[in-house]
């Protein structure tokens, strides 16, 4: 299927989702993709959605959400054609409407970072873009009469600077009378006169709206209320602007998800719906399915690095297999797989495997019922497809049942176990506390991100996105210490 760039249907598609440079995905543009650009526009899409995420999950200041935001954009979704990137912008944002639309999770995650993505892509856009994009969403933004104004306008300076929002002028004003005032001490009398007299620049202009539509301005005390209404200042109209957007793209899913369940699904099940659905779960990380760096490991180091470099849903496994001799096949796909692509060879995994299982059921009903299985893993049987370790999103998406192991413990294990498990690893204190308030942030990769950088203290600000990554990465660290340890004791 050919997809249609002519500028005239761009610029029709923003017109129908959008003003300016900036859509606001009202309506599905009527462009035809081609699959692969499907599947290519909402990946690309998704690593700034996913970057998004990671950087609110670790905290990030706004002024630094800001500028991750303009570099995610101009990495993942820039063209030098403004018409290319509008296009791919349009096309990718409906994809994952689709893709996120089929549950609640999904909804609320999507929904909070397109939100977030709105809100700092509007605070780049121009004042009259901005303008174009309230009348878009039918917002007001004429000026208070005059007298309406001059009531409230001591009200409103309080508020400027009680938040850190004085204007230029007063910047310029408080830097000529702090000379002054060095000079002539008695000046003070003076300026504390002038100064009452001169309104934040910020609040020139305020739009007054009913309260309930800028939630997170009333909730940190941005604002002035009066009578029901708080009175926005120009340069904190996004907050009006983003709350519309929200409720728009909100109401959006719901719609989306009923066309899903009842039409869309069930007539693309040969051809979008696998995309869809496997879409949400995506890795763009590095392919695990063979050890990198050509490392192999032996079956007498699994103990060792297990301790030493293993991630904790995979020393989870271990104890698991040593203290039962044995795992269902959700844990022996999830930790066979990960040997695999941490160095183990074909020989060594049987071997491995055989002499945990052979404890309880012998070698001879080994062979039979469960050798074929690792060597599929291996690509030596069936289809011969050479397996791919499973990365951390699916492991967290896993519905482990009773009596399985598999799975992510930040999400899978209750507190005490969890806790417990973590103590194992020499993770306490302040480190642990913070490691659960991620788990119950449901930030579960942050959260093993953060055992890492405690673990072998540094810094991991590419995030864990992988089991194997936990490993590679793992090993990085431990050779350097040794490089280090060895020239110091050589010296």
């Amino acid at each position: 299927m050919e997809i249609v760039r002519s500028h005239r249907q761009v610029a029709a598609a923003a017109a129908g989702g959008g003003a300016g440079a900036l859509p606001t995905y009202k309506a599905a543009p009527q462009l035809e993709v081609r699959l692969e650009e499907f599947e290519l526009f909402a990946i690309d899409r998704l690593r700034v959605l996913k970057g998004i995420s990671d950087g609110l999950s670790r905290g990030k200041r706004p002024e630094e959400v800001e500028k991750l935001v303009n570099e995610l954009w101009k990495t993942h979704m820039g063209h030098q054609d403004p018409a290319e990137t509008l296009n791919k912008d349009i096309i990718s944002h409906f994809v994952l409407r689709l893709v996120y639309c089929r549950t609640e999770e999904l909804r609320k995650w999507f929904l909070s970072m397109e939100t977030t993505l709105f809100r700092y892509r509007f605070r780049l856009e121009n004042p009259e873009s901005q303008r174009m994009l309230m009348t878009e969403f039918q917002l007001p933004y004429k000026a208070l009469p005059h007298s309406e104004f001059e009531a409230v306008k001591d009200k409103l300076s309080q508020v400027a600077r009680s938040i850190g929002q004085s204007a230029n002028v007063d910047h310029v004003f408080f830097k000529v009378w702090t000379l002054v005032l060095a000079i002539y001490p008695f000046s003070i009398y003076i300026f504390c006169s002038v100064q009452k007299l001169i309104p934040s620049k910020s609040y020139c202009n305020p739009i007054k709206v009913p309260f309930e539509q800028v939630p997170d301005l009333v909730a940190s005390r941005r604002v002035f209320l009066s009578k029901g209404y708080a009175y926005v200042a120009m340069n904190q109209v996004v907050s009006l602007v983003v709350t519309q957007f929200r409720c728009n793209i909100s109401k959006a899913l719901a719609l989306t998800n009923r066309k899903w369940s009842a039409t869309i699904k069930e007539q693309e099940k040969d051809r979008l719906t696998p995309i869809v659905e496997a879409l949400s779960n995506a890795y763009f990380g590095p392919d695990y399915s063979q050890p990198k760096d050509a490392v192999d490991i032996s079956l007498k180091d699994i103990d060792q690095l297990a301790k030493s470099s293993f991630p904790l849903c995979m020393r989870h496994m271990l104890d698991k297999l040593r203290e039962n001799h044995h795992l269902k096949h959700g844990g022996r796909l999830q930790f066979g797989l990960f040997l695999k692509g941490a160095g183990l060879k074909l020989e060594d995994a049987l071997a491995f495997w055989r002499a945990e299982f052979s404890q309880k059921i012998g070698s001879e009903r080994f062979d039979k019922e469960y050798a074929y299985s690792i060597r599929h893993n291996y690509g030596k049987e069936g289809k011969r497809t050479d397996y791919t370790p499973y990365s951390c999103q699916n492991i967290i998406s896993a519905t482990p049942g009773v009596g399985d192991h598999h799975g992510c413990p930040f999400r899978h294990f209750g507190e005490e176990n969890l806790r417990a498990a973590l103590n194992k690893m020499g993770v306490g204190g302040h480190a642990l506390e913070e490691i659960i308030d991620k788990v119950k942030n449901r930030h579960y990769q942050l959260a093993c991100t953060l055992t890492f950088e405690t673990t072998h203290g540094v810094s991991c600000d590419s995030g864990i996105n992988h089991p194997n990554q936990y490993f590679s990465e793992s090993q990085k660290v431990l050779r350097a210490k040794n490089q280090k340890m060895e020239s110091q004791s050589a010296t």
